[in-house]
């Protein structure tokens, strides 16, 4: 049964599914904005928003923890340089999630996540 089950699986194994996650949470830091299914969108928010949330502390610890969780050096010097003194007085809430047409192929939900 899924009673409590909040996790997405997308077909996918742990360590792939992680791997897609990372992807996606290093193209939005890169890029600023991506087009996805919603599913996956909703499931790199709180991913990103954490991510944001450690690096506005700024310390050797949390940048190491970023480097770890995101797996990128390029996309936590961004995260800590750029993203972080942007949203320094904002509590949180750095995404926004715009829902678009459905794929054409399959008619998936597609999402534009971008930050705010």
């Amino acid at each position: 049964m899924r009673h409590h089950s909040v996790t997405r699986k997308f077909g996918r194994e742990k360590d792939q599914r992680n791997a897609l996650i990372r992807s996606l949470a290093r193209n939005l830091i890169n890029e600023n904005r991506i087009q996805t299914t919603l599913a996956k969108a909703k499931e790199i928010r709180p991913f990103v928003e954490k991510l944001v949330t450690k690096a506005k502390s700024g310390t050797l610890a949390s940048r190491r923890t970023v480097i770890s969780q995101l797996g990128g050096e390029a996309e936590t010097k961004v995260l800590f340089d750029t993203l972080a003194k942007k949203y320094a007085d904002r509590k949180g809430g750095y995404t926004r999630i715009i829902k678009m047409a459905p794929r054409v192929l399959d008619a998936a939900p597609m999402a534009m996540i971008e930050f705010v």
